[in-house]
């Protein structure tokens, strides 16, 4: 049996969203191109012929990505959860010990991560180095610009 793929309930619906757009929307619409683009005649020079026959390998190859996704999803209600322990899914705030900056992350799916709207992959080092920890905890992190230090200062499911 394949690995789980963890993610939100919300990463989830997400990424069946987008299937569903490529399936009855995207690979309609590349076929009828094709269609049209074989109807000009030689297709060894038809630049429209090949521009959509390498969208349809685009969109097939996307296709067949979130399908394993999809069908390996472990879909985790983070509403569902508490405790004052990080895990998958956790809305942290946590204390830059050198600047006192505070940041807030919801730790969330490869799929899903956006560090600019706060959703911080689950692989991601400081994602590795938050799990488990609690609330008042120090967690240390390799950056590219070096060491960081973090204090966590709350562990929130929402």
């Amino acid at each position: 049996m394949a690995d789980k793929i963890p993610m939100t309930k919300l990463g989830f619906e997400r990424l069946e969203e987008e299937l569903k757009h490529l399936r009855s929307t995207e690979r309609p619409a590349i076929v009828k191109a094709i269609a049209e683009a074989r109807e000009h005649g030689d297709l060894s020079e038809n630049a429209e012929y090949h521009a959509a026959r390498e969208r349809q390998s685009f969109v097939e190859g996307r296709i067949q990505e979130l399908e394993h996704k999809v069908s390996h999803a472990d879909v985790i209600d983070v509403s569902k959860l508490e405790g004052k322990d990080v895990k998958f899914g956790a809305t942290v705030t946590l204390i830059d010990e050198d600047t006192e900056d505070e940041v807030v992350y919801q730790i969330v799916g490869e799929d899903e991560s956006n560090i600019k709207a706060g959703l911080l992959s689950i692989s991601s080092p400081l994602a590795r180095a938050l799990i488990g920890k609690a609330t008042k905890d120090t967690v240390e992190v390799s950056t590219p610009k070096g060491g960081k230090s973090y204090e966590i200062k709350k562990v929130l499911y929402r």
